[in-house]
């Protein structure tokens, strides 16, 4: 089966779900006092959309790469290509969510352990992706990877499951902590770590 469709369709759900983030940042009314008070009430709007940008931005690089080395695809890639798809298309959902609950004292702890979770959903079904095309569609490939390479690539995936599992933990300790953890990944992640035809990984699930 021919992987155009399901890059078309992978690349217009994720556009959306970060289009449909900024929804969260409201425009402050004339009527509610000064303008730059209202805006800097703010913040915890900005830094969500931010980190959840940046993060949908670094999984959609990834997600080339990891459909770049495949010739074709079948219906067990397609499903789980559609998980992947369900976790990225959650984010506008759980980043709003910690948006307005970061200062509220009784919501934001699960809000912040929801926001890290999506997260961690997302780079799992990545992870779950990623293993079932190197190891169980080797077919579908466009070159054979040497077994060390494929290792390596899977050390990643791996990897990138910790970061938001800790932040996730931390949650019912500190909000402020979780979406800090959750924005220092989304900067590491975007400085490149090796060259992605090579399978080196820049993003979260890689």
């Amino acid at each position: 089966m021919d992987k155009v469709r399901l890059e078309a369709f992978s690349d217009g759900v994720i556009a959306i779900a970060a289009t449909l983030l900024v929804l969260n940042i409201d425009v402050p009314d004339p009527a509610h006092g000064e303008l730059a008070h209202q805006l800097a009430r703010q913040w915890p709007s900005y830094a969500a959309y931010a980190v959840s940008f940046i993060t949908i931005g670094i999984i959609w690089i990834n997600h080339h790469t990891m459909v770049s080395r495949l010739a074709a695809v079948d219906h067990s890639v397609l499903f789980f290509n559609l998980l992947l798809l369900l976790a990225i298309g959650l984010l506008p959902f759980t980043t709003a969510l910690i948006a307005d609950y970061l200062r509220d004292g009784n919501g934001q702890h699960l809000a912040a352990a929801i926001y890290a979770g999506s997260f961690l959903a997302m780079s799992i079904a990545f992870y779950a992706m990623q293993r079932h095309i190197l190891r169980n569609r080797r077919h579908l490939l466009t070159e054979q990877f040497p077994e060390e390479q494929l290792r390596a690539i899977d050390r990643r995936n791996r990897f990138g499951l910790v970061p938001y599992a800790v932040a996730a933990a931390l949650a019912p300790l500190s909000a402020y902590l979780t979406l800090a953890i959750c924005a220092g990944i989304a900067a590491f992640y975007a400085i490149p770590q090796g060259t992605p035809a090579a399978g080196g990984g820049i993003a979260p699930g890689v």
